[in-house]
């Protein structure tokens, strides 16, 4: 159960973890470690309500407190997408922390099918097809007024295949859900 102070706290630890490495100090974890729960997060960087950054973990191997503050590191410093934060922008970053439920996969007869199973704005989706691999969180479709069709086609795209390959053979989708909760 992730409380309101909990989520404060996770958001505190996102943004300070940032700072620590613009401002090369160290960072105190001790307040933090008590969210010892493997948890698989994501953090989202905005700015001027715009993407800035956005990476995390698929899966609950790190405890809460590391999963947060390796992920908002990531996010800020090392997406491929983005020049790397800087201190000057810092203060202008709005942070989200996506905490996401184990992935399920979605079994179907024909691909025609996916379309009933996703919910949107309830579902997040991975799509896996030989090495590619592609991911977005449930709150993207919503952001971007997709519906599930639209959302299959773009999740492709992220994994760096073909606009239609949801409808191939061999391809594994999962969903998920999460808890998102923003400064």
């Amino acid at each position: 159960m992730l409380t309101n102070n909990i989520k404060k706290d996770l958001l505190k630890l996102a943004r300070k973890s940032i700072i620590s490495v613009l401002k090369d100090e160290k960072l105190d974890l001790s307040p933090y470690k008590k969210y010892s729960e493997k948890r698989a997060v994501f953090v989202t960087l905005n700015k001027n309500n715009d993407l800035r950054g956005c990476i995390g973990y698929i899966q609950a191997h790190y405890p809460s407190y590391l999963a947060v503050r390796n992920a908002a590191r990531q996010a800020a410093f090392e997406d491929p997408r983005f020049e790397p934060v800087t201190l000057d922008e810092v203060d202008e970053l709005e942070i989200e922390i996506s905490v996401l439920t184990p992935l399920k996969e979605v079994f179907v007869n024909k691909p025609e099918d996916y379309l009933k199973k996703i919910i949107i704005g309830k579902h997040g989706l991975l799509i896996k097809k030989g090495c590619y691999q592609g991911l977005l969180l449930p709150q993207v479709p919503v952001d971007y007024g997709w519906n599930q069709e639209t959302f299959l086609e773009n999740l492709c795209l992220k994994a760096g295949m073909m606009r239609n390959d949801w409808k191939e053979p061999g391809v594994k989708i999962y969903n998920f859900e999460a808890v998102i909760f923003q400064e």
